[in-house]
């Protein structure tokens, strides 16, 4: 083994997991001494699932002494010997099933071949289903052959990683042992299929969008840099495809969505992941209501058919209730609710004396609406637990969007909060260009990214919408969220399967 490689592996392994990886390798060089593949030959073909061999054998008549015969490939995770017999545990993507091996069956050598395999293998059996004495559905093997000799050794006795952070790092491991963490998995992917299923059946065109953009837009994040040697220009990963798909808009597709991954060079937490999924759609001829009323009905119908209720219990213990119809609460609303309701009318000095006693850091300097939204992300989002609808938000929050009629300070758009965090934000999108035009200029002033790049404008999603973009109403979701809630996982590493993790030195 060279040095280097032998230093990297001592830093990484115990003494006992080294001990155990090079008895693995000494076993895998003496199959090939003697003609044996450790990593079988070819395709196998004629595969049942463990779950359809034992669904079949159960479903024949009482008495039958039908042998039905199967092939079955699997990760070996359990074995004892009893002299001239053996039982092993073979575990599938669906399930596990019992192998029954016979000395007199496979012979001696094939025999003393499967005593010396380990924890860990993978395989393929052939033979016959029966039930034990115990009445264990089980395949008594004829045949067999190791199609992957496993090098390092499974964490012992089903305990699993308990280290979070290896979890993460060593997710295929993870996967193997914790079948939790693989039934979390399959339900996200579910979600997802399910999501779709539902756009596609109200006429949605799912449609994909540039991930590498000349221009950060669509929402307020620091994105991550990249350079384009072809084109010679430097470029961003997408924090948002919203400015694209209302391009799309603008060219005649009515009803479009996307899903895909976003980018944002940020902070990460228990609820926020740099690199994350999120669904868009964009439909022409609606607005903030119809928004409402889609993301409502596309949850709880994927809700009930991936997870069967609209009950959950989240890691925090909080159990939340998806049955319609969502409570619906404009943002004024709530800051009164939590404020007293001459809050709008107090002086500056007041509110900031009032936002200290809460224990906020107000800085000096500042103003009133800042003050405002401090109290609502840190005093009053977290507290909504059941769906909420918050809407008529202030307008310098979200520059995308339609003006209230009655009120020009707050825009028509909505956040849902569920289980104290947002899911989803909805608009009625803002097509006028030169309004736009003027939003885009309020936002840039003093906007400087951390590099000392100022904000520039995207002048052809002006141009496109001087082409004319129909009314329409617009909504995000953070899928990774979506699953959290669903699956009551702690955090959105539990939902992404490789999160992103500091390199290891």
């Amino acid at each position: 083994m060279p040095e280097e490689s032998a230093s990297n592996l001592e830093n990484t392994m115990s003494a006992d997991d080294l001990d155990l990886r090079s008895q693995r390798l000494l076993k895998a060089d003496r199959m090939k001494e003697n003609g044996m593949s450790p990593y079988g030959h070819n395709r196998i073909s004629g595969l049942s699932s463990m779950n359809s061999v034992k669904e079949a054998f159960a479903a024949l008549p009482e008495g039958s002494e039908e042998k039905l015969n199967f092939r079955v490939a699997g990760r070996m995770m359990a074995r004892r010997i009893m002299g001239k017999s053996l039982f092993a545990n073979l575990k599938d993507q669906g399930g596990n099933l019992q192998l029954y091996v016979q000395k007199n069956i496979v012979g001696d050598e094939n025999y003393d071949l499967f005593k010396d395999l380990d924890i860990g293998d993978i395989l393929s059996a052939q033979g016959y289903a029966f039930r034990t004495r115990t009445g264990e559905i089980s395949l008594h093997v004829q045949s067999f052959e190791l199609l992957a000799k496993g090098i390092r050794s499974l964490p012992e006795k089903y305990h699993g990683l308990k280290d979070t952070e290896q979890r993460y790092r060593q997710r295929y491991v993870d996967l193997i042992i914790n079948d939790e963490v693989r039934r979390c998995f399959e339900m996200r992917s579910r979600i997802i299929s399910g999501i779709r299923r539902y756009l596609d059946s109200k006429g949605f065109m799912e449609v994909e969008t540039p991930m590498m953009q000349s221009l950060a837009g669509g929402a307020a994040a620091r994105p991550f840099k990249t350079f384009y040697n072809a084109l010679g220009c430097q470029m961003y990963l997408r924090i948002a495809p919203e400015l694209y798909l209302k391009r799309l808009l603008v060219g005649g597709f009515e009803k479009v969505y996307e899903i895909g991954r976003n980018f944002r060079n940020e902070g990460m937490d228990r609820r926020h992941n740099p690199e994350f999924t999120g669904l868009e759609i964009y439909q022409a001829y609606s607005d903030c209501r119809g928004m409402m009323e889609l993301i409502e009905d596309l949850i709880t119908t994927v809700a009930q058919e991936t997870a069967g209720t609209l009950t959950f219990t989240a890691a925090d213990s909080h159990q939340v209730n998806l049955t319609r119809p969502w409570r619906r609460v404009p943002y004024q609303d709530l800051i009164r609710e939590k404020m007293g309701q001459d809050w709008f009318s107090l002086p500056l000095a007041s509110q900031r004396e009032k936002a200290l006693a809460l224990g906020l850091n107000i800085p000096e300097g500042m103003q009133e609406s800042d003050i405002t939204h401090e109290i609502y992300d840190k005093c009053i989002e977290s507290t909504l637990i059941q769906p909420t609808f918050v809407t008529r938000l202030p307008a310098f929050l979200v520059p995308l969007a339609k003006r209230c009629p009655d009120d020009p300070n707050l825009v028509d758009v909505y956040e849902l909060i569920i289980n104290g965090q947002e899911l989803s934000p909805g608009y009625s999108e803002l097509n006028d260009p030169m309004e736009q035009r003027s939003r885009f200029d309020a936002q840039a002033i003093g906007r400087d990214d951390l590099e000392g790049e100022v904000d520039r404008i995207d002048e052809d999603f002006l141009t496109a919408l001087e082409y004319g973009m129909p009314p329409a109403g617009g909504l995000g979701l953070g899928i990774d969220r979506v699953v959290m809630l669903l699956t009551g996982a702690e955090s959105i590493r539990d939902v992404i399967l490789f999160p992103q993790m500091r390199p290891q030195k």
